[in-house]
């Protein structure tokens, strides 16, 4: 008996340290878009390799996959839905429906459904700008709703929300009013909710890190600075001061760096300047002595005559240039936008040493990197593909996409030695992956695509703007 005990703890260490990672947040496991799954098929398209095709509402989220349902979000004027679908069939199992209880600011192509949602494998937990949290059990039963907003933020919101030691975690950045929150899974109780007074608009998903000694951290990349939380308290534990001021891509990671891509206007390498610190603007051009500037004083320092260009400058949308206003005006004015790795760890100010490299051509705006077999992928519109040495920062290899050359937002994933990149005209390309990286074939949807594709259950789902595409090899 005893040997058969052991026996069988033996096999089930080995079914749960070989089980495929689950794809139950936004870029699967810990945002890393990268699958252990094999038998993916190269080859497919509405009339390819189809399994089964379900129609959905509109929306950017990406599907993500507990035991037995998918997670979606949609839209439709001015209804938000959630939707659960029967992981083999595609068979619609729930639709649960809230009414938008507002039209915050949005930015094409993002949408009010644009935020994946997150999944403990029975329960979904979805966020939505324009009217906060909610939390589904697995018949689609409301567990809780936390309403937030609205959020200050001229290109709506896009961070989705993660899962931590039994925590919803929300990252809320915008121009002013940023924060993050942490609520318990269960009931939707606030375990803890930090402000982030110096983080502007923020659409980075976090990913997780666990310290050789200490607690889980979550790891947020935002204006001007990569964070580190410890998920059970949300103390900042270390941060690197490296980033530029508007950060869309989710970070990737592996054992030993974390490798973050920003890119926001005027931030190129470049592009600097040397803004002169508030206390002297005021000196000089404060003449009614009420310590912030109107329009007309602002006219001279910032070269701009009207109030539209202020505005881009008056972040809290008082009609007057203000401190916060003017520092972040310098900070934006110092930052470069990069992709760079950074190594994990330590306590404090990290930003003097934990800077391997950086590189800052070519770089995307919304699409994450992919890091896959020790290569580190950037597609940008275009359909410009950059690979690096993710040891050196180095270029492998840099060329076109000519049969795709669109632009992108779905962010790129990497499955049985292939690698998939998405444009927005729905042509999904399939790389064979490698410091000299090669084109395999470009296969065509019948539709946009702006979600991230998803790679589980050996098979590949493609969501379009109006159907969620599961395909096999047939």
């Amino acid at each position: 008996m005893r040997l058969l005990l052991i026996l069988s703890i033996a096999a089930s260490l080995t079914t749960a340290l070989t089980a495929a990672p689950k794809w139950d947040r936004f870029r699967g496991p810990n945002g890393s878009g990268v699958s252990t799954e094999t038998g993916i098929p190269s080859e497919f398209g509405p009339e390819t390799n189809v399994v089964w095709k379900t129609p959905l509402p509109e929306g950017n989220s990406s599907p993500v996959f507990g035991d037995e349902a998918i997670f979606l979000t949609g839209f439709e004027g001015e209804e938000l839905y959630t939707i659960a679908l029967d992981r083999e069939t595609g068979r619609v199992l729930w639709r649960r429906t809230i009414d938008r209880n507002r039209e915050g600011h949005l930015r094409e192509p993002n949408t009010p459904a644009s935020p994946s949602a997150v999944t403990d494998g029975k329960n979904a937990y979805v966020f939505f700008q324009d009217f906060g949290l909610l939390g589904y059990g697995p018949d689609g039963n409301e567990l809780w709703r936390i309403p937030l907003g609205p959020f200050n933020n001229p290109m709506g919101m896009a961070a989705s929300p993660v899962l931590a030691h039994g925590k919803v975690i929300q990252v809320c950045d915008s121009e002013t009013g940023s924060f993050i929150l942490a609520v318990d899974k269960e009931t939707g109780k606030t375990a803890w909710r930090k402000e982030r007074p110096f983080s502007l608009r923020g659409f980075s998903t976090p990913v997780l890190w666990q310290p050789p000694e200490g607690n889980l951290q979550l790891l947020i990349p935002g204006s001007y600075e990569l964070k580190a939380y410890d998920v059970d308290t949300g103390e900042i534990v270390w941060y690197v001061r490296s980033l530029t001021w508007q950060l869309k891509p989710t970070a990737v990671m592996d054992e030993e760096n974390i490798y973050i891509l920003g890119w926001a206007g005027a931030a190129d390498l470049g592009q600097q300047e040397d803004v002169p610190p508030f206390a002297e603007i005021l000196a000089e051009h404060d003449a009614d002595s009420d310590g912030k500037l109107s329009l007309e004083e602002a006219r001279a320092p910032i070269g701009k005559p009207d109030m539209k260009a202020l505005g881009g400058l008056d972040l809290d949308l008082s009609g007057y240039l203000e401190e916060r206003d003017w520092e972040h005006h310098r900070r934006k004015k110092a930052v470069v936008n990069a992709v760079q790795a950074i190594r994990l760890g330590g306590k404090g100010d990290m930003s003097d040493t934990a800077v391997r490299w950086r590189y800052h051509k070519s770089l995307p705006n919304v699409p994450s990197p992919l890091l896959y077999q020790d290569t580190l992928y950037l597609i940008k519109d275009a359909g410009i593909l950059t690979a690096l040495d993710k040891h050196t920062g180095k270029v492998t290899k840099q060329g076109r996409i000519r049969e795709a050359m669109e632009r992108y937002f779905a962010s790129p994933i990497a499955a049985d030695g292939k690698i998939f990149l998405s444009s927005e005209a729905g042509k999904i390309t399939v790389l064979k992956p490698g410091p000299q990286w090669e084109i395999e074939r470009v296969n065509e949807m019948d539709d946009e695509v702006w979600a991230t594709p998803v790679v589980t259950d050996g098979r590949l789902f493609v969501r379009t703007r109006t159907a969620l595409y599961c395909f096999d090899e047939q």
